[in-house]
C-alpha cells in the first residue's frame, strides 16, 4: 500500500470516530457543537493521529485501543489552531481551507469552542466505556504523556516563545527549542503514545522518541518553507503570514535552501533511529518522507 492510500484510509477511520464522539449539532447548545465540529471535521492532514495509529499497528498493537488517544490528540491540536487564529494571537482569517472559526462564529464562541475541544479530548480519553480494555496504569501514563506535550512543557510554552520572539533574530538552537515545543511535542507524543499502546521496550521507546523529535522538527521546517513557497489552495491557509507578523522562522534565519537541507538532515536522523525495528516500521519511514516532500 502506498503512503497516499494509507493516509486516506486512516483519515476516514479517524474522522468517522471523531464524528461519532463529538456531540451532534442537533443537541443543545447547538451553537457550541456546530463551532466545535466546524473546525474539527474540516479538511486536514491528521498527521498526529495517523502517526499514533501507524506506530501501534507497525509494532503489533491493536489500533482500536490507540484510536481514542490518537483522536484526543487531534481534538487538542484543533483547539490550538482555533485559538491561534484569534485576533489576539496570529489573527488568521483562513484555516483548513475555510474561514477561521472566529470569522464564522465570533471571537467569544471561538474561545469557548477551543476550550470545549480541549476538555472533550480528556473526557473521551478517560471515559471508562471507551478505554475499559486498557489498564488504569497505562491510561494514566498516556494521559500524562499527552498533558506534558500539550501544556507548559510543550505546545503552550512553544507558543509563548513564538510570540516573544516576534521581530527578533534568534539563534538556531533557540529556534529549534521553540519549535520542538510548539509543534514537535505533540508529534512526539503521538509516536510515544502509539509505542505505549503497543507495549514497546524502554530501548524501543528511546528510538521512537529520536524518530519523533527529528520528524517533528522536519515537519515545522517544511511548514515554514511552505509559508513562502506553498500554494494557498493546497495549504488551506494564507501564505506569507510569518513574514508579515515578523515570526522567527527557519527560512528567515537560514534562507529557504538551507532550511530544506536542515529538514532533510532531521529526516535522515529520524530514519536512522528506526534501524533496529527492521522492515515492520516501513510505514513510519514512508510517513517521514511524506512530511519532507509534502506540498500542503
Amino acid at each position: 500500500m502506498n503512503i497516499e492510500t494509507y493516509i486516506a484510509e486512516k483519515k476516514v477511520f479517524i474522522e468517522d470516530w471523531l464524528g461519532l464522539h463529538v456531540p451532534s449539532e442537533d443537541l443543545s447548545p447547538s451553537s457550541l457543537y456546530r463551532a466545535m465540529r466546524y473546525s474539527l471535521l474540516a479538511k486536514s492532514k491528521r498527521i498526529r493521529p495517523i502517526l499514533a495509529l501507524a506506530v501501534t499497528e507497525s509494532l503489533g498493537g491493536n489500533i482500536e485501543r490507540v484510536l481514542p488517544f490518537a483522536c484526543g490528540l487531534e481534538l487538542i491540536h484543533t483547539y490550538s489552531l482555533v485559538h491561534d487564529d484569534l485576533p489576539a494571537m496570529d489573527n488568521d482569517d483562513v484555516r483548513r481551507g475555510q474561514p477561521s472559526n472566529h470569522k464564522v462564529f465570533g471571537e467569544a464562541m471561538a474561545i469557548l469552542a477551543g476550550d470545549a475541544l480541549l476538555t472533550h479530548a480528556f473526557f473521551l480519553m478517560i471515559s471508562p466505556q471507551i478505554v475499559s480494555d486498557l489498564s488504569p496504569e497505562l491510561v494514566l501514563r498516556i494521559i500524562h504523556e499527552i498533558s506534558k506535550a500539550a501544556g507548559t512543557q510543550g505546545m503552550i510554552s512553544g507558543q509563548v516563545m513564538d510570540m516573544e520572539c516576534e521581530g527578533q533574530t534568534i539563534s538556531l538552537s533557540r529556534l529549534e527549542t521553540m519549535h520542538s515545543c510548539k509543534t514537535g511535542a505533540m508529534i512526539l507524543a503521538a509516536i510515544r503514545v502509539g509505542g505505549l499502546v503497543a507495549g514497546v521496550s524502554t530501548e524501543q521507546m528511546e528510538n521512537l522518541g529520536l524518530y519523533g523529535r527529528h520528524i517533528g522538527l522536519a515537519f515545522q521546517i517544511i511548514d515554514d518553507v511552505l509559508d513562502i513557497e506553498g500554494q494557498p489552495e493546497l495549504l488551506g491557509k494564507t501564505i506569507g503570514k510569518d513574514r508579515t507578523a515578523q515570526k522567527a522562522t527557519f527560512p528567515l534565519l537560514l534562507g529557504v535552501e538551507e532550511s530544506k537541507k536542515l529538514a532533510h538532515q532531521h529526516y535522515v536522523q529520524g530514519i536512522q533511529a528506526l534501524e533496529g525495528f527492521g522492515e515492520r516500521v516501513e510505514i513510519l519511514r514512508d510517513l517521514a518522507k511524506f512530511i519532507i516532500f509534502r506540498k500542503f
